[in-house]
C-alpha cells in the first residue's frame, strides 16, 4: 500500500513539474514574437508548421489514434483562429493586453454554453463575467487613447476561439490532440509560405521561430496535457495563471515593453475574476459527493 501511495505521490510530483514547464513554456510566446522581425502570419505559419511536427512525433510515440469528424474540425478551425489572432494582436497591442484579454476564455466559455445550449451561468460566474468585463473595458478605455484598440479587439477575438477549442474537446466526438495536430497544419500550409517575403534570415531569428514552434507551442501542449491528467482542476489552474504574469513580464525585461496604468488595473481585474472563478469551481466540485 505505502509502495502505491509512494507511485501516486511521484506521479502528482511529476505532473505539477509538467504543468509550471507548461506555463513557463507558453509565456515566452510574447517576448519571442516582439523579437521576430516578421509578418504576424508568417510567423503564425510557420511556428505552427514547426509545432505540428513536434505534435505528431509525440502522437506517434503515445500511439494515440488520429481522430478526423466534424467536431475536430472545428475544433481545429477554432485552435488556427486562436494562434493566428494571438500572433496579429502582439504586433498590434502589448503583450501584456494580448495574453491577459486570451486568458479571458473561462468567461467566454460560459456565455456561449447559455446562448447555445440555454445554461445559466452560476452566480460565481456571473461574478467572475461582471468582473472580466470590468477589466476588458479598462484594456478597451486605454487602447482608444493609444491607438491600440484594434490589436486589443483582436487578442479578445483570441480568447473567444480558445473557448470554442474547449467547448468542442468536451465534446463526445471531440480529440484535443487531433484538434490541435489538424489546426496548426491548416496554419502551416496556408501561412507559412508567406515567409519567402521576409528579408531576414538571420540565426538569431531563425532560431526564435524554431523556439516559438517546438517549445512555445510544441513543447509546452505536451507539458500541458499529460499534467492536467493527475492534478486536480485548482491547482492547474493556479498554475496556470503563472503565464498571463510572466508573459509581460519577460516582454517588459528583454524588450522594454510596458503596460499603461489602466492596462495594468485591467489586468489586475481580470486575473482576479479568472482565478476567482476557477478556485471556486474547483472547491465547490471538490465538496460534491
Amino acid at each position: 500500500m505505502s509502495e502505491k501511495i509512494t507511485r501516486t505521490a511521484d506521479t502528482r510530483k511529476t505532473a505539477l513539474f509538467m504543468m509550471l514547464g507548461a506555463s513557463l513554456c507558453f509565456s515566452t510566446g510574447g517576448l519571442f514574437m516582439k523579437l521576430i522581425p516578421w509578418n504576424a502570419l508568417a510567423i503564425n505559419g510557420v511556428r505552427n508548421l514547426i509545432a505540428c511536427i513536434v505534435i505528431g512525433i509525440y502522437i506517434r510515440i503515445i500511439h494515440h489514434k488520429i481522430v478526423l469528424n466534424p467536431t475536430v474540425l472545428v475544433g481545429a478551425m477554432c485552435m488556427a483562429g486562436v494562434t493566428t489572432f494571438y500572433s496579429i494582436a502582439n504586433k498590434l497591442t502589448t503583450a501584456g493586453n494580448t495574453i491577459i484579454l486570451q486568458y479571458t476564455a473561462p468567461i467566454w466559455i460560459m456565455i456561449m454554453v447559455y446562448l447555445f445550449f440555454g445554461r445559466k451561468p452560476s452566480r460565481t460566474g456571473v461574478i467572475s463575467i461582471l468582473i472580466v468585463f470590468a477589466g476588458i473595458l479598462c484594456f478597451f478605455f486605454e487602447g482608444l487613447s493609444t491607438g491600440r484598440w484594434l490589436g486589443d479587439l483582436i487578442a479578445l477575438l483570441s480568447g473567444i476561439f480558445y473557448a470554442g477549442v474547449f467547448m468542442l474537446n468536451s465534446f463526445e466526438k471531440g480529440d484535443a490532440l487531433s484538434s490541435v495536430f489538424f489546426g496548426q497544419l491548416l496554419c502551416g500550409l496556408f501561412l507559412s509560405p508567406l515567409a519567402v517575403r521576409e528579408t531576414d534570415f538571420s540565426i538569431p531569428v531563425l532560431l526564435s521561430v524554431f523556439f516559438l514552434g517546438a517549445v512555445q507551442v510544441g513543447l509546452a501542449y505536451i507539458f500541458f496535457t499529460t499534467g492536467t491528467k493527475y492534478i486536480d482542476p485548482l491547482t492547474a489552474s493556479i498554475i496556470n495563471a503563472i503565464e498571463p504574469v510572466l508573459n509581460p513580464v519577460l516582454v517588459a525585461v528583454f524588450y522594454g515593453e510596458k503596460l499603461g496604468r489602466l492596462s495594468l488595473i485591467g489586468a489586475a481585474i481580470v486575473l482576479c475574476g479568472i482565478l476567482y472563478y476557477n478556485i471556486r469551481e474547483a472547491v465547490s466540485a471538490k465538496q460534491q459527493p
